[in-house]
């Protein structure tokens, strides 16, 4: 599902060739009459949409994507079919860096939250406050909920009904569903660890998505929770997490999960529904788990793992093989 972005603003008018002029791409003026409406990824974006290929293991989303302006390299564009425009670069990810922080020119920053309100008890009449609790601009508070003592709410939040938030909570680009807890000491919404290493300078990458959480949610203390970069970080119905969990960027965790303290997922990974995963465990970026999947403390996940499947140690293996191996 496609959310409209409520939390960065977009430049009101974009030509194609405004856009890559930048690039280095060859016959910019063909562009110049052309509008595009905002970059995406294949699966999301829409037929005047920007979008990307940067690796031969997405090559199947190039069979469904809307998208007719592909931002890819030249040993990359036989890929694509006949149908698509390929923007060719020598570096794909760094130019969609450049390319998302031209539509949305203030992507890159991530400053406190300047645009505080006042909380107005006639609008807020049904929610609960601590002391010092900060609202920005637009934020939507559902009946019921509770802000615990210090914490932080940026403009354009929305939080559901019956939910309960934490004290020395911060939360930023976000939307959560109905009955969701966040336990103290929280961090959702900050931008990703995403950056390109150059010698001279690191260089950001703009990160405009947001975190979706789903509803009867429980996020434990001092978990940080990551935005998307362009797709979204979401957290389905009915998952769990437990304290000091890390959930990196464009991160999809499925409904019913059960996540113990202290496990980390990379950018990207995807998590099916049932999924449960001990303590310590550490999940590699761009890979899929599947349904009713099992993982054990301290684990090591480097590839995918199919449905049903129970694995343990470092590379995570099936569970049995494992407790053959260190008898």
């Amino acid at each position: 599902m496609r959310y409209s972005n409520i939390f960065f603003k977009k430049r009101k008018k974009i030509f194609l060739y405004d856009v890559v002029k930048n690039l280095k791409i060859k016959n910019k003026k063909n562009y110049k009459k052309v509008l595009i409406n905002d970059i995406q990824n294949l699966s999301e974006a829409n037929n005047n949409d920007i979008s990307f290929f940067h690796s031969a293991k997405y090559k199947d989303l190039l069979k469904v994507t809307k998208s007719n302006l592909i931002i890819t390299t030249s040993k990359l564009s036989y890929h694509l079919p006949k149908t698509k425009n390929p923007l060719i670069v020598d570096n794909v990810l760094l130019a969609v860096a450049k390319v998302t922080e031209y539509i949305y020119p203030d992507s890159i920053d991530d400053e406190y939250e300047k645009k505080l309100i006042t909380i107005d008890k006639a609008i807020y009449k049904n929610v609960n406050f601590g002391l010092n609790v900060m609202l920005g601009e637009n934020v939507k508070i559902g009946k019921n909920s509770s802000i615990g003592h210090n914490s932080i709410i940026e403009s354009n939040v929305k939080i559901g009904n019956n939910c309960s938030i934490g004290s020395n909570v911060i939360i930023k680009k976000t939307i959560m569903g109905n009955n969701v807890s966040i336990l103290d000491g929280a961090i959702i919404g900050k931008k990703g660890f995403g950056f390109f290493p150059n010698k001279n300078k690191n260089i950001r990458y703009p990160h405009i998505g947001m975190v979706i959480i789903g509803n009867n949610v429980e996020i434990g203390c001092n978990n940080t929770i990551d935005r998307g970069s362009l797709s979204n970080t979401i957290i389905g119905n009915n998952s769990f997490l437990d304290n000091q969990v890390h959930i990196a960027h464009n991160v999809k965790i499925g409904k019913n999960c059960i996540i113990a303290g202290q496990v980390g997922f990379a950018g990207s990974s995807s998590i099916g529904n049932n999924v449960m995963i001990g303590g310590q465990a550490g999940i590699s970026g761009h890979i899929k788990i599947g349904n009713n999947v099992k993982i054990g403390g301290g684990s090591g996940v480097v590839k995918n793992i199919p449905d049903n499947a129970k694995v343990m140690g470092y590379p995570a293996k099936d569970i049995k093989k494992f407790i053959m191996e260190n008898k």
